[in-house]
Parts: structure tokens; sequence; C-alpha cells
């Protein structure tokens, strides 16, 4: 997996951050996939500024409905019809997505001429695709909210041809139903079991998306051993009474679920307007004093998962 950030702002846009939202770019030789996740305001202008269209989005997936996270929706969504685009999309999210959606559409004489469909979700599975499968799960915001678990299917460990061969198995179809762990047998009445020819498996990567969200139960559930973790951090640890009363968390209460949970690396987002390029580092320096292997996101910082 690749992480594109477009906007790293809580609230409001500043000169440097816009508003959240964030690619994945799901490489696979012959099953690619591009996602969203979140949608504020000017999310297409941030694409723009990429290597990617917004036509080439087949998945937009949606935390909450507070406008910081949703607003840039009606633009990318007719953009992406005035551009002739005609691959299907389809976006999920909270209940009352789908209302957002048709009435801004409605309103504006506007419509899609591509196949759109919203998907008004609810804790757990969301998609599978075959190669990979979301999970949502509920925070705790002021309204409803989730995060996104994102987990690649374990591929499996690479066939040991060379024993194969020593037992007199030619290269051919056999050799593609073994590796599916397949038992097939010889033409001189061997049986021979694939799972005993092939390494163990690969085990696939693991992303937990956050929304807006103060420490909670599903917040562990969420981040448990991901390689990857992406939580806000809207303000710093002296702040976190406010955050909270908010509906946010603090660098602190990032950190340590970071740590609780076993995550590979932390990247902070959601950042308060009020601070500046130095207050960013203060920022990150409190991650990182509790979670060393803290990043802090910068919009069009890229991120291998």
């Amino acid at each position: 997996m690749e992480l594109i950030f477009l906007g790293t702002s809580a609230g409001v846009p500043t000169r440097t951050r816009n508003v959240s939202a964030a690619l994945i770019n799901l490489r696979h030789p012959t099953r690619p996939a591009l996602w969203l996740i979140d949608c504020g305001e000017g999310t297409q202008q941030q694409m723009q500024r990429t290597a990617w269209h917004p036509g080439k989005l087949d998945r937009i997936f949606i935390t909450h409905l507070h406008g910081d996270h949703i607003f840039g929706l009606p633009g990318l969504l007719c953009s992406r019809s005035m551009a002739g685009n005609v691959q299907p999309l389809t976006i999920y999210g909270p209940k009352g997505l789908r209302e957002f959606i048709d009435t801004a559409l409605r309103l504006s004489g506007s419509w899609t001429d591509y196949p759109l469909t919203v998907v008004e979700i609810e804790e757990g599975l969301v998609v599978d695709d075959g190669l990979r499968r979301v999970t949502a799960v509920a925070l705790n915001h002021p309204v409803e909210c989730y995060g996104y678990r994102i987990e690649e299917h374990d591929k499996p460990g690479a066939l040991d041809a060379a024993a194969l061969v020593a037992q007199g198995v030619r290269p051919g179809p056999l050799f593609q139903r073994l590796k599916a762990g397949e038992s097939v047998t010889l033409e001189d009445g061997r049986r021979i079991d694939g799972k005993d020819y092939l390494a163990p498996a690969v085990p696939g990567k693991k992303l937990a998306m956050f929304g807006d969200t103060t420490p909670c139960p599903g917040a562990l559930t969420l981040a448990r051993g991901v390689d990857v973790i992406v939580h806000e951090t809207t303000l710093e640890a002296e702040m976190e009474e406010k955050a909270n009363s908010r509906g946010h968390s603090s660098t602190r209460q990032a950190a340590r679920l970071a740590h609780e949970a076993g995550v590979g690396r932390l990247v902070m987002t959601h950042i308060s307007s009020r601070y500046d390029d130095e207050g960013g580092q203060r920022l990150l320096a409190e991650c990182q004093a509790i979670f060393p292997d803290t990043l802090l996101a910068e919009d069009f910082a890229v991120i291998e998962i």
C-alpha cells in the first residue's frame, strides 16, 4: 500500500494544510485500486497536484459527516462526471451520507453520468474484494463516526519447486494446483499435498485510518497490531481536556494508543490551525516521547506501508 495525504488540518484549511483527505494506492499487478478516505473541501484541487485523478477512484470511505470531512464530495463527484468518466464509484459512510449527496446534486441541478452507489454503513465488515477487506469500527465523536481497518489478505508462501522436481513432479499445471494448497495424485499413484511444499504465508499489510475521536474501547480494536495507524492529534497534551470536550484526542492519547495496540508506526494528522510549523514539531515531540516511531503528516506526504 501507499498512503498519500491530501489534507491534514483540523476544521479549517490553513496556508500549508488542507482539510481531511487521504488517498490509498493499492498496488497489485492485475487488480490495482485507488481509494479515498474522507473528502474535505478542496480535495479535488489537492488531487490535481498529485499523479492521481478523481476518475481513477473506485471507492471513497467517509468517516463522519462533519464538513471538514465531506464538503469536497459534491464538487469532486460532478467534476468526475464532467470529465466523461464512466468508471463506477462506490461511497461508504454513516447514515445521512446518501441524503447529503442527493440533496447537493438535486439543489444544484447536477448529476453523475457514471454508476454511483452510496452505502450507509454500520460497524462491521464493509467490503471484501478478495484481495483486501475493510472493517468499520465505531468511534466516539459528537456525530456518528467510524474508523476503517484495511487489511490485505495473506499471500500464499512460495512453492518449493526444487523439492517437487526431486520428487519427480514436472513443472506445469500440477504446480499451480500445488501452489494453491491442493493435493494431487501423480501418474505412479503417489499422493502429493501442496501444503507440504509451501513456505509460510506472507502476512498482508494492515492499516488503521481513524476518524475524529476521543479515546474509546473501539480504538484499540481498530488499531491492534496494524503496520500503520493514522490518528488525529488535534491538540497538545496540556489541552487534552479541551480536545476531549470536543470529541478529539491529544498527542499523548494517540501515542499511548499506538503503544498499547502494538502498531508499527503512528502517523499524526488533523492538526489544529493554531499550530504553525514550529508548533507541529512540538506536537511531534510529545508523541515521540511516548511512541518513538511517529511521523507528522504533511499535505502531499507519501508513506509506504
